[in-house]
């Protein structure tokens, strides 16, 4: 239904293409035939600017479904007016009038593709770099546009689809607060990473779970140090946390390295009394090896370097007193050993692992991809930083099964570059393990 009512709305846009050829070719008076044109450009023009998405949909959501649609009608007038220009050629219309129709019809044809990018750029999240690119070097290139055109329509119906989807689910299950759990959500991040408002370590999982009901908090640790400083800086935050909330306790969810400073704070600072559950996202319990191999093979001078650099650049961004070098030393498998030997886990809190992996080089871009081929020898599979053996821990820790090349690596099971992934929905996989922690009482 909306091909044949994007091809009926856009007939009047075709004819307009065909201007130069419909002139010669209909036996009317002068005026009559310009006041055709100047109609057929106005309806143009309407058609461009009229918001053909959903009404019932979200502001943005309407902006997405709008443009996919005008971008589309542009694609199917390219493929139409092909077998227009190939049947205008068998007429009695002469090369000069062909040469203009073809310009004309180029001209309308581009600018209603355009206007649909436009909108798309404008809302999708989904359409890859890559592909802006490409059409920088192509959109002016007959029949190869055509290629890149359809491949932003197809990424924003499919973007259009899934972020609807969601906000159905959303609203049906909104009374529900199916994430409204006893204690309160602390999310931990990992090395290398702040707590930023702009630009979200947790993706957008954190909007889903508030959306359920879920009360947020972050860690706010500073993004590198040894795991005890780390611990440290958590654990008065989990006392502010808990003077904020007037909360007993609160729930733990930590990705990678902040996995192992909650599991420290818990142990060591006295936390356990004050933590329901801690859930460790692909954390490295028993450390990475290949960065112990790193860290024999590099310079000392290089690493200096590096931690100097690194240490400026943090600082500006408002670490008090990061330490490149100290919080990658933590992660090798001989301090996480040591750790390991000294913190048991305490009885008062319930632990629970995930873990995930990359299926191929090519799952995720580069430091992950490099990391990938790094941490092949150590291990049966791995998510680009950290090996699956490494990752769960613990009796109550489940593996992320996805099918198919790609896999899901260090990056995607946080939701850090915003992707809709077939086959796992990294929100929904969030508001499901929240959901389990409200069940069961936390």
């Amino acid at each position: 239904m909306k091909k044949i009512k994007g091809i009926m709305l856009s007939l009047p846009v075709l004819m307009l293409a065909n201007a130069p050829a419909l002139w010669k070719m209909c036996s009317i008076r002068t005026w009559q035939k310009t006041l055709i044109i100047l109609l057929l450009a106005l309806y143009t023009l309407v058609f461009i600017a009229k918001s053909h998405g959903n009404k019932q949909a979200q502001r943005k959501m309407r902006r997405l479904d709008s443009g996919a649609f005008v971008l589309g009608c542009g694609v199917m007038q390219s493929v139409i007016q092909l077998f227009v220009i190939i049947a205008l050629c068998f007429t009695d219309i002469n090369g000069w009038r062909l040469l203009a129709n073809g310009l004309c019809a180029y001209g309308v044809t581009t600018l209603v593709c355009l206007s649909g990018i436009v909108r798309i750029a404008a809302s999708a999240r989904q359409v890859k770099v890559l592909w802006y690119v490409l059409l920088l070097f192509t959109w002016y290139i007959p029949l190869v546009n055509c290629l890149v055109f359809r491949k932003f329509y197809k990424a924003a119906r499919s973007e259009y689809f899934f972020e609807q989807a969601k906000l159905d689910l959303n609203e049906a299950r909104k009374e529900n607060e199916i994430c409204k759990t006893k204690y309160p959500i602390l999310m931990v991040h990992g090395i290398f990473f702040r707590d930023w408002q702009i630009v979200n370590y947790w993706g957008r999982i954190p909007n889903e779970l508030i959306r359920n009901g879920a009360e947020i908090f972050y860690g706010k640790q500073q993004s590198a140090n040894k795991v005890s400083l780390s611990a440290a800086e958590l654990a008065d935050r989990i006392k502010e946390v808990l003077a904020e909330t007037g909360a007993e306790k609160v729930n733990i969810i930590a990705h990678s390295k902040g996995g192992l400073d909650s599991r420290y704070a818990i142990a060591h600072l006295g936390m356990d009394k004050y933590v329901a559950t801690l859930t460790t996202i692909n954390t490295p319990h028993y450390g990475c090896k290949f960065v112990d191999m790193l860290l024999e093979k590099i310079p000392d001078g290089i690493k200096r370097f590096v931690d100097n650099k690194y240490n400026k650049l943090f600082t500006a961004l408002g670490d008090k007193s990061p330490s490149f070098i100290n919080g990658v030393y933590d992660l090798t498998y001989k301090n996480c050993s040591e750790m390991n030997a000294v913190t048991p886990d305490s009885p008062l809190v319930s632990y629970r692992s995930v873990m995930s992996k990359m299926n191929s080089i090519r799952s995720a871009g580069f430091p992950l991809n490099f990391g990938y081929l790094l941490n092949k020898p150590y291990g049966k599979g791995n998510d680009g930083l950290v090996t699956v053996e490494s990752g769960l821990y613990g009796e109550n820790s489940r593996m992320i099964e996805h099918q198919g090349k790609r896999g899901i690596s260090h990056g995607d099971v946080i939701d850090l570059f915003r992707e809709n992934i077939k086959d796992f929905d990294v929100r929904d996989f969030y508001v499901n393990l929240v959901k389990e922690l409200k069940e069961q009482g936390f």
